[in-house]
């Protein structure tokens, strides 16, 4: 069974920053591109950041240069640091691969970035 779990959403002023972490277990981390996705309510799900399994790595246009996504193959965890936080960063975050033939989400770690 596939499990990814985030933490480190939290309460943060503008300008400030997260590290939001994504523990994964039940695949073999190192085989598969993994994803940041977040989602505000009754919005659609917006898709942040991609790493595959070879590092390569691609942004939305909204966090380039402000968003930093990385993965470490021995501890199984992908992490997305978030500098220069703006109010529009406010979501529920989630990780995602894509593995057997189907989607895995995580349930997500809530960001609110408010003074």
């Amino acid at each position: 069974q596939v499990h990814l779990v985030e933490s480190g959403g939290d309460l943060v002023q503008p300008g400030g920053s997260l590290r939001l972490s994504c523990t994964a277990s039940g695949i073999n981390f190192r085989l598969y591109a993994m994803k940041w996705y977040r989602q505000v309510p009754g919005n659609e799900r917006e898709l942040v950041a991609t790493i595959s399994s070879t590092g390569a790595t691609n942004y939305t246009d909204s966090v380039k240069g402000r968003f930093t996504i990385s993965r470490d193959n021995v501890r199984n965890r992908l992490t997305l640091q978030m500098n220069s936080l703006k109010p529009e960063d406010t979501a529920v975050y989630s990780c995602h691969t894509f593995a057997f033939g189907r989607n895995f989400w995580g349930r997500g770690t809530q960001v609110t970035v408010s003074s």
